[in-house]
């Protein structure tokens, strides 16, 4: 059982196992510390690489959150830049 696509989708099982908080967005500072600080944890926990983090932080972004990583992923990524945890930190923050 050597498939690429399964170890992402074991990977965003045990994410979700640990019940992440789902981000919507809106003008909230706190919340948005305080959501990057819980994610980060499961993160460590789970032992993730950088490009990782990104790819399952951004799957529990939701409504006004996951216009705003379309916006990102256009205008960083569209040259095929890898957005890493450290980028999407940056530009979440």
């Amino acid at each position: 059982d050597n498939d690429p696509g399964r170890d992402g989708e074991k990977r965003l099982e045990r994410f979700m196992s640990h019940k992440p908080t789902l981000f919507t967005g809106g003008y909230n500072p706190e919340g948005a510390i305080k959501w990057i600080e819980d994610v980060e944890i499961i993160f460590e926990a789970m032992g993730c690489t950088e490009e990782n983090k990104t790819i399952l932080g951004v799957y529990v972004l939701r409504e006004e959150a996951n216009v705003w990583w379309r916006n990102v992923k256009l205008r960083i990524g569209a040259d095929g830049t890898a957005i890493v945890w450290e980028i999407f930190k940056r530009e979440f923050l």
